[in-house]
């Protein structure tokens, strides 16, 4: 594996969950992999569980990690070619990779989008970028559009906590105070639908993801119908796609209640974090019997270090 931007880059899905689970009975087991090996961490927004889970993740594996946090410790960057740099950027991203890439043998970055412009944060510019001129494998740690390592890690959790061979997983639309990517929820969808699962997106009306992460997905604006004998519910706030980045009001009983879990009692309540406590999840799902969302998060280690691995072994 060279690049790792989304589930298009995995060539057996099982395989790799397969591959983190076994990782995660026996951590230790590939550490001749990464020795004398450098990951690169890149951050131009902030970051905790793809952070710390993905530094331990390649200890784990023996290799030497480099956290870089670029929009506090390093020159503003230029991304446009052809730019006269006359203004507030000090270091085109061309040299920037390039000189990255001399020092590691992995790089991993992670970009938000603007929610301005739908076509730039669409082209996934920054990600692009930093594979054409780094010249070394490059992982997602979440760009414009996907975040893979977390819907591994999501897809990690429903295989290893499933009771059926085939659950009904939801995705559910929740309630927030500003816009947020669409990140999560595209990633998600286009894990899970390339996956063994009945797999459901709900939302309000306006809140469509992109049709292109969406094919194969049961989509409805009826929470309640949804999350009905679910066996696992993602509950996750994105913008909309159309028109880019709006939020509405008027949909706050969207957030997930225990009322609501009682059509679900056997569901596990799954969210990528961090969670707006009593706005997105109320605390009583969150602290209660049904939420796995610490649980997930622990297996964000795995996902990093099988996807790692298999970039280790490719060098």
């Amino acid at each position: 594996m060279k690049i790792f931007s989304s589930v298009n880059d995995v060539k057996d899905i099982s395989a790799l969950v397969g591959e983190a689970l076994k990782l995660k009975k026996d951590p230790f087991a590939f550490q001749h992999l990464g020795k004398n090996k450098t990951l690169c961490l890149v951050f131009l927004n902030p970051s905790l569980r793809t952070r710390i889970s993905t530094q331990k993740a390649a200890l784990n594996l023996g290799m030497n990690v480099i956290v870089l946090n670029i929009d506090k410790e390093g020159w503003a960057l230029e991304l446009q070619d052809g730019a006269i740099m006359n203004g507030t950027t000090v270091e085109h991203i061309r040299e920037a990779a390039g000189v990255m890439g001399e020092y590691s043998d992995i790089i991993g970055v992670r970009s938000f989008p603007g929610l301005k412009n739908r076509d730039e944060d669409y082209s996934e510019n920054i990600f692009n970028k930093f594979v054409e001129f780094c010249k070394v494998p490059v992982v997602s740690l979440e760009s414009a559009t996907r975040h893979p390592l977390q819907s591994l890690a999501d897809l990690v959790t429903i295989e290893e906590l499933k009771i059926v061979s085939r659950p009904k997983v939801v995705l559910t639309w929740a309630p927030h105070i500003k816009p947020l990517p669409q990140a999560v929820p595209n990633s998600f969808a286009e894990w899970m639908c390339k996956a063994d699962v009945d797999f459901i997106i709900a939302h309000p009306a306006g809140y469509e993801l992109c049709a292109d992460f969406t094919n194969g997905a049961t989509i409805t604006h009826n929470q309640d119908e949804a999350i009905r004998d679910a066996d696992f519910i993602y509950v996750k706030n994105w913008s909309a796609y159309e028109p880019y980045g709006v939020v509405t009001s008027g949909n706050e009983h969207w957030m997930l209640t225990n009322e609501k879990l009682k059509q679900a009692p056997n569901a596990k309540v799954m969210h990528c974090l961090p969670v707006r406590r009593n706005l997105e999840l109320s605390d009583e799902v969150l602290d209660g019997p049904q939420s796995v969302v610490i649980h997930e998060a622990g297996n964000r280690v795995w996902a990093a270090q099988a996807v790692l691995k298999q970039m280790l072994e490719a060098l």
